[in-house]
């Protein structure tokens, strides 16, 4: 089994990075979390144009029928960078789901960047989110996906995250139980992904800051405490990466314990970012409160994304009943 990305997957994730690099993703997160999505919906077009949203959806619809593999490259690059919109919804359950209900012209639409979905799945996901920019909105209850329609906004701890509470409308399709659980483990591992990619972000802007900024004539990098603190994140990091690409392995290989495997990743990358986001707040002190600070952006990111598609608690149980099933 090769457990490593391939030159095209390092060249893709490198060529997402640039385009996000050259966003300006502040400006467009706060711009995104006031209620202005044209710079928000600009970002999301010059992704299309990368092949981003036409990773999940089949060749006949204009997608690219890609690797979970190359789903988590993409998605490691929108966590690192904070980029606000239903990407999980639209680029990793959306296809998944729609293909069982036939719907092509939403998966056409999706692959080519022009249209967007935001869905909830209780009890995994609650709330849908951004239904403002939503061209589809869904619920799936059990086996039954329904068009759904918006009762009730709720706030998030992350302001570029808009959240709706969600009821159904016309029955769209019966979804198999395999088919169902395949969308929802996309969507963990969509998400333990972008946990992945910010807390590689708030260990990056971490080590910057203790380099740079100096107490008693040196630089606060230099003190022991600093450096355990941020060993222990790098130590976190390096081990949640293999978790994360070997549950993007077994959805690929059609694994029967791929959904352990998500589940086991979404739990640690739950940990792992909780940890860089505490470190971070550590080393940088009281700036990193204040909400003019970049760090804030990807810090409430990742305390939104601890308990979305799953909580900890919930994964755990879906590992323990793998590993000790009913006899």
């Amino acid at each position: 089994m090769r457990f490593g990305r391939s030159p095209e997957q390092v060249a893709f994730g490198e060529t997402i990075g640039r385009v996000l690099v050259k966003a300006d993703l502040p400006t467009v997160i706060r711009r995104w979390a006031a209620g202005d999505r044209q710079p928000g919906l600009e970002l999301w077009a010059q992704l299309a144009a990368q092949g981003v949203t036409a990773l999940r959806v089949g060749e006949e619809y204009g997608g690219l029928a890609a690797s979970w593999v190359d789903l988590v490259v993409a998605f490691e690059q929108l966590g690192y960078h904070a980029v606000p919109g239903p990407w999980i919804e639209t680029v990793a359950v959306a296809p998944t789901l729609l293909s069982a209900s036939g719907d092509a012209d939403a998966l056409t639409a999706i692959a080519a960047g022009t249209g967007r979905v935001s869905l909830g799945a209780p009890p995994v996901t609650l709330y849908a989110v951004d239904v403002e920019v939503a061209d589809g909105l869904y619920l799936l209850e059990g086996s039954t996906l329904y068009r759904a329609t918006p009762t009730r906004g709720l706030t998030s701890v992350d302001p570029a995250r808009h959240l709706s509470e969600l009821a159904p409308a016309e029955p769209v399709a019966e979804v198999a139980p395999t088919v169902a659980t395949a969308a929802l483990d996309g969507g963990a591992l969509a998400c333990a992904a972008q946990l992945l990619g910010a807390a590689q972000r708030m260990l990056a802007d971490s080590v910057a800051y203790a380099k740079s900024r100096k107490q008693f004539g040196r630089a606060i990098g230099e003190f022991q405490s600093i450096k355990h603190m941020l060993a222990d994140v790098r130590i976190a990091v390096d081990f949640l990466r293999p978790l994360v690409h070997g549950a993007a392995v077994a959805l690929d290989g059609g694994s029967p314990d791929a959904s352990r495997d998500v589940s086991a990743a979404k739990v640690f990358a739950n940990q792992a970012a909780t940890l860089a986001a505490r470190t971070a707040l550590q080393v940088h002190g009281a700036i990193g409160y204040t909400a003019e600070f970049d760090l804030s952006l990807v810090f409430t990111r990742v305390r939104a994304l601890t308990s979305a598609w799953g909580t900890s608690s919930w994964h755990r149980a879906r590992v323990l009943a793998a590993l000790r099933p009913e006899t």
